[in-house]
């Protein structure tokens, strides 16, 4: 069996240009730059810590995904995470196009590949990579990066991110595809890397119409990840934002997609990661999961 750590709770890199001010009653005051917005967060039970803070805000997303705000945001909006920069923008989902509890996972994937003794570069696969937070961590850390994502808007905004972090004559290649699709191509084409990352969302559609559900599709998912792990690979990492999917949940998934690999060497490490933004007003936003492999 694969050894299962539990982490603590896991918040952005100190020192990012972004910080969480306080959560509660369903909403979520983030600070992005020089930039505060107020968003909904089905997550953020409780009442506030910081009633008074709300009132700083430059912007609110409403639940239709209207944005109110006092004036545009810079342009170009950009926010740094280490070495990372990101290009940032009102979108209709209420999204900014980062998620910055991503950020440990970013760096624990940036210190495995450096951490690797290869005589080349690490392959990395990043499947549902959106704006490219784990694409760039890769990429900063010297490996070779395949980035999937089928939406071609965010293929290209994960370009900027990559010009905007001078990485774009980074090794990467950016492929506008299923995820799904893709990475049952590579199996059967018998390509393999040294490291997976996989950020899938609750619900997808594939491209000839057809709706799954994460809960349904995320075995198979892995078993197809696992496959295209290499002989002696770096590691897997696994995150989630699905209502019902606790990190636990996620460990036992990736331990049993793991199950049929070669364990000679041993099982591994397998940390299981609830992500958590704490907020300076001491309010705590849980905002998904993350599983991370290292044989």
């Amino acid at each position: 069996m694969t050894a299962t750590d539990e982490a603590g709770p896991q918040t952005p890199t100190e020192g990012a240009d972004y910080a969480l001010l306080d959560a509660g009653d369903g909403r979520r005051l983030e600070r992005f730059g020089a930039f505060v917005l107020d968003r909904p967060a089905p997550a953020a039970q409780g009442p506030r810590r910081a009633p008074e803070r709300w009132t700083e805000t430059d912007g609110r997303s409403e639940r239709d995904g209207e944005w109110v705000t006092l004036g545009p945001p810079p342009d170009p909006w950009e926010v740094r995470f280490g070495r990372l920069i990101f290009r940032l923008r009102l979108t209709a989902s209420g999204q900014v196009g980062l998620f910055p509890e991503q950020a440990p996972n970013w760096d624990w994937a940036g210190e495995c590949l450096r951490a690797a003794s290869l005589d080349r570069r690490p392959a990395v696969l990043n499947l549902f990579a959106y704006t490219g937070g784990a694409t760039l961590a890769a990429a900063a850390a010297g490996a070779q990066v395949v980035h999937v994502d089928a939406v071609r808007s965010a293929l290209a905004w994960a370009r900027e991110n990559a010009a905007a972090s001078g990485l774009a004559d980074a090794p990467i290649r950016w492929i506008p595809d299923d995820a799904v699709r893709f990475a049952e191509r590579e199996v059967r084409r018998g390509h393999a890397y040294d490291l997976v990352v996989l950020d899938p969302p609750s619900y997808g559609q594939g491209p000839g119409g057809e709706r799954w559900r994460l809960v349904e599709r995320l075995p198979a998912l892995l078993a197809t990840c696992v496959r295209l792990l290499a002989e002696r690979p770096l590691g897997l990492l696994l995150s989630a934002h699905t209502a019902g999917l606790s990190a636990d949940d996620l460990a036992a998934a990736v331990r049993a997609a793991l199950a049929g690999r070669d364990q000679s060497r041993g099982p591994g490490r397998l940390e299981a990661v609830p992500l958590i933004l704490s907020a300076e007003s001491g309010a705590r936003l849980p905002a998904g999961a993350a599983v991370r492999w290292t044989p």
